[in-house]
């Protein structure tokens, strides 16, 4: 019988789960729930099957991070960023995929970290440049979320992830099938 000593993993997987862990966060996978923070240092992430096929681990974390950077640094410390699924923290939601759309675009990676929930048709319609004012409020919390993410703390890491699945991207560059997620954003920064 062979001894199996390493086993594979994804490396986008691996390089989001390190920028989580180089802000304290501890990534773990779970059918049981879609996306939960547990205010203590996990995050549960729905496993493959339980999620939509055009998610990633990449993009669920990246769009917990930025509910993070939304709700300020006080919210690592509250369940679920201290957020409760109620219909006037919709605003905060928005400012989440404002967030997430600007540092996706960093990389020329929006459609990429696009949200698959219902927030899809939000995120699909946000302008060119969706930190700018336009009569959203959720560009009131977007903005300041914008500023912590460019705080040593979250630049590097954020930084360093955005940048290393960018070059994931180039490297499958005529190589992802057309219905891949990858073939749409292939040669998306040059």
């Amino acid at each position: 019988m062979r001894t199996i000593s390493a086993t594979y993993q994804d490396p986008l997987d691996l390089i989001w789960i390190h920028a989580a862990s180089s802000l304290g966060i501890t990534i773990e996978r779970s059918a049981d729930v879609f996306a939960s923070w547990d205010g203590a240092g996990t995050l549960r992430i729905g496993t493959p099957e339980t999620l939509d096929a055009d998610d990633s681990l990449a993009q669920m974390i990246l769009h917990e991070m930025c509910h993070l950077l939304v709700e300020g640094p006080e919210a690592i410390h509250l369940p679920d960023w201290g957020l409760e699924n109620d219909p006037s923290k919709i605003v905060h939601e928005h400012a989440t995929l404002r967030l997430q759309a600007a540092l996706a675009d960093t990389v020329g990676l929006r459609e990429f970290f696009a949200a698959t929930t219902v927030f899809r048709k939000y995120y699909d319609q946000l302008p060119k440049h969706p930190l700018e004012f336009d009569g959203d409020p959720a560009v009131g919390l977007a903005r300041p979320a914008w500023e912590r993410s460019r705080d040593a703390t979250w630049a590097e890491p954020l930084d360093r992830a955005l940048g290393m699945t960018f070059e994931f991207a180039r490297l499958l560059d005529g190589v992802a099938p057309a219905d891949s997620l990858w073939s749409k954003v292939a040669s998306a920064r040059d």
